[in-house]
Order: structure tokens, then sequence, then C-alpha cells
């Protein structure tokens, strides 16, 4: 018998536990391992919660969980309550599966003042995530800055400018909602360095904007190229810049109270304020004949009590396995970290991708893994008994499949009128629903 250990319980630890169930099916144990009581990661706390359609990929993960040789093992952090050295002496393979859940920085004077903070903390606050509970992010002010030009900025733009009665259906969390009812924000400013051309957002996410009941998009033509430069994007990235062409050609409504703000070729150069940031200081920028953003030296400031980061992210630092310090991932060729060692999603690729990317992802490392290692252990390795001999000597209480469904179970009992379900959004309050 195979014993495998995933260390991350969200889209690439899932395809990856798969992968090897379909490659070894009754031959191998596999272990999905986590620091929380639940899993899903990315899903559960980085998909919008506007954005339920993505979410119901869970649904495909439920089944792996219920395989025969599938087991979750939450409350577990791999670097503090088990090393990686320790989980190869019990298992055949580890794979590392962590994501990239720390906000990359901008490395500007200002960002540590009050108000600044990064799009995982941001959208952790608004998913319910654990660590992020009591952020209260600054909504007393009437601007807000979002800084970057990718998926992320935009859902966080997005939730600022959306109403209450919009969020029906959702499952943002109530401390999130209430807070975001009693906004003071009407002004959410877009900043990319570079231009329309350059942004990684999708026509879908774009198109909603021009439905949002008190928010009108904005858009300056001037930042566009000619029209004919458009025929050289790919499909998808021709249909957005389509779409901002739409939102540049249409006034604002005078009946919806909030902007959203595209600012073009803006590079961000400091943060301002007395105490908390108040401005953050512009360099407009221009493209060089690489396509990077260069300044201009004609700068400008954008008034703004709230600023969210979201240029990026790295994955954790664990003792004993390498680390690209520049791609904020772990070092690897294909995946392989060491001999037994490998990594997969964004831990192996940095964060770039969608969800759907893992899925291949998780499926190349299985293969290798299958090469490597006929289906039968010559080690007699003891898997998960002896992981939980290890964690019961250090009094870690590890949850299980069976656990984590009562917490949500738990969650459903406490769901709102249109949530599907309040959610627990501490850690100590998943483990009173399984009466610790």
């Amino acid at each position: 018998m195979r014993h495998f250990a995933i260390v991350g319980s969200g889209p690439a630890g899932f395809y990856t536990a798969e992968a090897l169930e379909k490659a070894y099916g009754d031959k191998a144990r596999i272990d999905i391992i986590d620091r929380y009581p639940v899993p899903y990661g990315l899903i559960r706390f980085g998909v919008a919660p506007d954005h339920q359609s993505l979410k119901a990929v869970s649904k495909r993960y439920d089944k792996v969980a219920e395989c025969a040789g599938v087991d979750f093992i939450g409350n577990v952090t791999v670097g503090r309550d088990v090393s990686v050295a320790e989980l190869l002496d019990l298992y055949d393979a580890v794979i590392l599966a962590i994501g990239a859940p720390h906000d990359r920085k901008l490395g500007l004077p200002g960002e540590d003042l009050p108000g600044v903070i990064g799009s995982a903390e941001f959208v952790g606050w608004y998913n319910g995530h654990p660590a992020f509970a009591d952020l209260g992010p600054p909504l007393g002010g009437t601007h807000a800055a979002v800084v970057g030009n990718g998926s992320v900025a935009l859902d966080c733009a997005r939730i600022l400018s959306k109403t209450r009665h919009e969020f029906e259906g959702s499952d943002i969390v109530g401390h999130a909602l209430d807070a975001l009812d009693h906004s003071a924000i009407h002004t959410i400013t877009i900043l990319g360095r570079r231009g329309p051309h350059q942004i990684a957002m999708t026509p879908k996410e774009l198109g909603e904007l021009g439905h949002l009941e008190a928010a009108s998009p904005i858009v300056d033509a001037a930042d566009f190229p000619p029209l004919q430069a458009d025929d050289a994007l790919e499909p998808g990235q021709r249909k957005s810049v389509t779409i901002l062409r739409g939102f540049a050609a249409t006034p604002p409504d005078p009946a919806k109270p909030k902007r959203m703000v595209f600012d073009f070729f803006a590079k961000p150069v400091r943060i301002e304020g007395e105490g908390r940031a108040e401005r953050i200081v512009v360099e407009r920028s221009e493209l060089d004949e690489t396509g990077a953003a260069r300044g201009t030296g004609e700068f400008y400031e954008v008034p703004a009590s709230l600023i969210v980061i979201c240029i990026g992210y790295s994955s954790p630092r664990i003792d004993g396995v390498p680390y690209d310090e520049r791609g904020g991932k772990f070092r690897n060729e294909q995946g392989r970290i060491a001999e037994r060692l490998y990594a997969v999603g964004w831990a192996r690729r940095g964060p770039t991708g969608t969800i759907g990317t893992n899925r291949p992802d998780g499926y190349e490392v299985a293969d290798q893994i299958a090469a490597a290692m006929s289906a039968g252990s010559s080690q007699d390795l003891p898997g998960a008994e002896g992981l939980k001999r290890l964690l019961e000597g250090r009094g870690i209480m590890p949850t299980d499949y069976d656990d984590w469904r009562k917490i949500e179970e738990t969650e459903v009992a406490r769901a709102r009128p249109g949530s599907p379900r309040e959610k627990l959004v501490r850690v100590e309050h998943w483990l009173e629903a399984l009466g610790r």
C-alpha cells in the first residue's frame, strides 16, 4: 500500500488527489492535510462571494473526498505542527499544494500606514477567512483606491461598489455585509501602471460593471490606442477591451451615486497621510519599446482613505524546502522539488492561471509519481496512522471528513435569509461546532 500526503486542500490539492486516486485505486491511501479544520482553500476564501457559480466546482472535490482511499486531516499546520522531513518519514511522497496566500508588497514609502491593506486580507475579510475576521477596513472615507489591473483588483472594486440588495444569493459573511452597507465610499479608483491592452480581467467580470445598481464605470477614451490596434489582441482580451471602450463612450449615470474609475498609465510612487492613509501619489506612465511602464515625470494625487494592494501573491516558506524568492514559489523542475517531494498549483507555478489550470498541473505531478512508484509499497510506511500518533503526542487534535461535514451542517443551520450559509469565521468557532 502506498501512502501519499498532499499539503493543502484547495483546487490544486484536490485535483492531485483525484489523479492519484485514479492512478492507484485501492493500492494507495491519500491524505489531504490542511491548517484549517475545513477544506477547499481558494474556493472557500478566495472566490468572490457574488460568484457562486465558480464555487460550484467544490462539488467535484466532494466526490474526491468521498473516495475510500482519500482522507482529510485538518487543523494541522505543516512546518509548525509537523515538518516536511517528518512527513517524508511517514509517506511515500509529499505534495505541497499550499497555494500563495501572502500578499506581495509595493515596496513604497507609506505602505505601512493604517488603511493600506493587501488583497488577501481584504478578500479574506469579506469571505470569512478566520485570520481576517477582525480586519475592519476603513470604510468611513469617501474615496478608495485599488492598485492592480487583474481579476482580484476588479473583485475588490466591485465588492466596494455593490448595494446590500446585490449581495442576495451570495455567501458574503454578515460582518462584511453590514460594514459595506454602511460604507461612505462613493469613488473607487483602479490604478494600473499600463494601459487597457495589458489588463488581466475577463469579459464576464468587466461586463458585470455595466449592470451595477449604484455605480457607473468610468474610462478615459484617451487611454486607448487606435481602434485597429485591437485586432492584434487574442479574442478574449479583445472582447474585454471592447467592453472598456463601451464604458468610455457612455456617460456616467447621474442616478447612480458611486463611480468606479479606471485610471490607466498610473504608477504609484508613495502613500501619504497624517497617521493614516489619505492619498496615493501617482506618476503618469507610458509604455517603452518592450511594453513595460516607465514614468513620464508627471505626478498627481489620488485621494484614498482605503487602499487595497492587488499586485500578486507568494507562497509561504517552509523549513527545509528550497524557495524561489523572485517567483514567490518553491524551487522545482516540472513539479519535482526533491526525492519524493513535489509541488503543484501556485506553490509550483507562482500565482498564475485559473482554478481549472490546476487540474492538468496536478495530473502531471501524479503521473510523475506513478511512473516513479509502482503500486505496493516496499517501505511499509505508516502514513496517516503514524501522523496521527505523532500529532497526538504533541497535543494536536486534527479534524477529519466527518468533523468537516458537521461544521458545514452547523453553518447551514445558521444561514441568513438570502444567503446559502452563515460562515463560522474563526477556528475556535469551527472547533466549538465539534464540541471541542
